[in-house]
């Protein structure tokens, strides 16, 4: 999944190249996206590459080359591009005699969600990512009967919140939160942060759970919530 902005300019892109056989001028694509600055578009530009979105081709202007499309441009969806996975079973050894009936196990359901890419627990970073790996969770943490994501965080501003980097956090698709509740928000249209929330006013603050990090805080309309956090997974 990419951000609104992301997508948004590579679906730019992607027109004027198919129609004029070139990539519009850094400005065109900054009066497109309403955007202050060219800064804002050499961002997106590289977390677009970095996701294996487009190219950069050296010693040529205007060079852009689109090498894949996300599935609601008409890409082709991830799995069916990775050709899918399917686990080979192979019997091993059986004893002559049956062994001894053991207790019934306790079955614990498991949901496949996809790592949407990386998270900053920390000053926002790029993301996200249009998710090619899965995780399984217990299906008992999942809240409600929203969409269910995965992110992996980078950082260590969460650390006093039980949220350390390399975790996988779960996060439950919303544009609400309430004060106090951990959430993943995106600042000015194309960073994303895991931070707690706090409103006052018209006015977000996103605080870090870290004494080492600054609380921010912005203006109702440069806050976008995009979800929840409702579990942890953890790798030592």
């Amino acid at each position: 999944m990419l951000t609104r902005k992301q997508l948004e300019l590579l679906d730019f892109i992607n027109k004027r190249v198919q129609r004029d056989g070139i990539p519009p001028s850094f400005d065109e694509m900054k009066d497109e996206l309403d955007l202050r600055s060219k800064s804002g578009i050499h961002r997106l530009i590289t977390a677009l590459e970095e996701r294996g979105f487009i190219r950069r081709l050296p010693h040529r202007a205007r060079a852009l080359e689109i090498l894949k499309l996300p599935e609601s441009l008409g890409g082709v969806p991830a799995a069916a591009s990775m050709g899918g996975f399917q686990p080979t079973v192979i019997d091993g050894d059986r004893p002559d005699t049956p062994a001894p009936a053991a207790a019934k196990p306790v079955v614990i359901e498991a949901v496949s969600l996809p790592i949407m890419g990386k998270i900053a627990a920390g000053v926002p970073i790029e993301a996200i990512s249009d998710g090619a790996l899965n995780v399984a969770v217990p299906g008992s943490m999942l809240s409600g009967r929203g969409n269910h994501y995965a992110l992996e965080v980078k950082g260590e501003s969460m650390i006093e919140a039980g949220i350390n980097d390399g975790d996988i956090v779960v996060i439950r698709e919303t544009s609400q939160a309430n004060n106090g509740e951990i959430i993943v928000a995106m600042v000015e249209g194309y960073e994303t942060t895991l931070k707690r929330f706090r409103r006052n006013g018209d006015m977000i603050a996103l605080e870090a759970a870290n004494p080492a990090f600054e609380t921010r805080v912005f203006r109702e309309d440069q806050v976008e919530i995009q979800g929840r956090l409702v579990g942890l997974i953890r790798s030592y």
